[in-house]
């Protein structure tokens, strides 16, 4: 057993006032945080974070867990806390991701209550709309960059022409423009199937939502519906994406655009995401040793070809992104 395992598990068995703990790991996690299920020996169950201070801030979480139950929203309640040694003891959400339940015939029910979901938490920006970092010009751009720094010359070994690097600077520039027109909301920046828990009561669980910022309203609705786990056909896409529209219209959420215009920020707020995380995953492999992401990373290739092939203004990228592959 590790150090800190062994100390997260003396303190857990401190708060819990157990000394008979069940202790196992309860998810991966992409950053330096790690989730371990406690069980006390009957049917209570408990979720312990290590986040180490060195590494990890376990402020944010504290402050956006408790902003958003006071939305009503069902996520990890917060029962001990040593913010000093960067543990903290959670109410249980349970362990049946979204992914793991997600089928043609469960997708609509479970989908609707995720965009349900969403729909409240943008709305809570009305209660603090100064509550999150903002979404900016310059983190937009900074995310948009590992694609250039990680995925290109790391995963394809290619080295890009002074021609491409034009190419890339303009599409850049465009998603990040579309972002940025975009009505502001809070978002949670992760908000897909390995981060959505299908619960029996207010469903769905919510977790890894404490790099929540103030940013583009499409950025979560991208993040569900083009998921980097999981694909569904376009024309279902497009289907959910015009319910959101409603649903939120309806919430008072600040949709003046018509649905057209929706579904272009939609479109060119996935590719913005789907171009950071082809430099995330290929930073996750080269740099942190975590190889399980390159398997997803072709479906986020092909998810931002797809867009690109669909606009004009984008399809020097989608030519780029050609030729890459095949450099690759």
């Amino acid at each position: 057993m590790d150090k800190r395992l062994q100390a997260l598990t003396v303190w857990a068995a401190k708060v819990l006032g157990r000394t008979d703990l069940g202790i196992t790991p309860a998810s991966a996690d992409a950053s330096f945080r790690r989730y371990f299920r406690v069980r006390t020996g009957g049917t209570d169950s408990f979720i312990v974070m290590d986040a180490p201070p060195t590494h990890e801030d376990t402020a944010p979480f504290i402050r956006t867990a408790s902003k958003f139950l006071q939305l009503g929203l069902n996520v990890p309640e917060i029962l001990e806390q040593d913010i000093g040694n960067g543990f903290l003891l959670l109410s249980d959400l349970g362990d049946t991701t979204y992914l793991s339940r997600l089928t043609p015939d469960t997708v609509d029910r479970l989908y609707g209550d995720a965009l349900g979901a969403l729909v409240v938490l943008q709305a809570g920006t009305f209660t603090d709309p100064e509550f999150f970092p903002p979404y900016d010009e310059v983190r937009l751009r900074a995310e948009l960059e590992l694609f250039r720094e990680w995925y290109v010359p790391r995963r394809l070994g290619h080295t890009l022409s002074a021609a491409e690097h034009a190419v890339i600077d303009h599409t850049f520039d465009l998603l990040c423009a579309s972002a940025l027109s975009q009505p502001r909301v809070w978002v949670h920046r992760d908000y897909h199937s390995r981060n959505l828990m299908v619960t029996e009561r207010n469903n769905p669980g919510i977790l890894d939502f404490q790099d929540a910022v103030t940013g583009p309203v499409t950025y979560d609705l991208a993040s569900l519906l083009r998921d980097c786990y999981i694909e569904w056909p376009q024309q279902r896409v497009d289907g959910w994406v015009n319910g959101y529209f409603q649903l939120a219209r309806q919430s008072g959420l600040p949709l003046e655009a018509d649905e057209d215009v929706f579904h272009r920020w939609f479109d060119r707020m996935g590719v913005q995401r789907h171009v950071k995380v082809l430099g995330i995953f290929s930073r996750l492999y080269y740099r942190d040793g975590k190889s399980a992401y390159l398997d997803d990373l072709p479906l986020v290739f092909n998810y931002v070809q797809r867009v690109c092939r669909r606009y004009d203004d984008l399809r020097p990228f989608y030519e780029l992104l050609l030729r890459l592959r095949g450099a690759g």
